[in-house]
């Protein structure tokens, strides 16, 4: 059965930097893993996805210039950094994956997901 672990999130203040992690039960060689969030009330949205053959990335509008989508092989792993988060951020965080990589930014084109972390910024 594939999990997806994700972990890193909490409350944090307003410029503070954080590092989400997404940790697979195995390997999407051929696949794709990523990120979508959701905040309260509104619409999940696409946060950014890589191509784990090579790492090529893709990122949603929010997250272009803010956000750092990498991976770690060995460890099946996926990250997320923002070095600069503000109040907008907030949103619980989705890690996703799928067999297949179309670098798609609907939820539908991911097969599995993870339970999500929250992420909370405080002004």
């Amino acid at each position: 059965q594939v999990q997806l672990v994700e972990s890193g999130g909490g409350s944090v203040q307003a410029g503070d930097s954080l590092r989400l992690s997404c940790a697979a039960s195995v390997t999407f060689s051929s696949g794709t893993m990523g990120w979508f969030r959701q905040a309260a009330g509104k619409e999940r949205e696409f946060v950014a996805v890589l191509r784990w053959s090579d790492g090529t990335a893709r990122y949603g509008d929010p997250a272009v210039g803010r956000f750092a989508i990498s991976r770690d092989k060995a460890k099946n792993t996926i990250y997320l950094q923002n070095f600069s988060l503000k109040s907008e951020d907030t949103a619980a965080y989705y890690c996703v994956a799928d067999q297949f990589y179309t670098g798609s930014n609907f939820s539908t084109a991911y097969h599995y997901w993870g339970q999500g972390t929250q992420v909370t910024v405080s002004s």
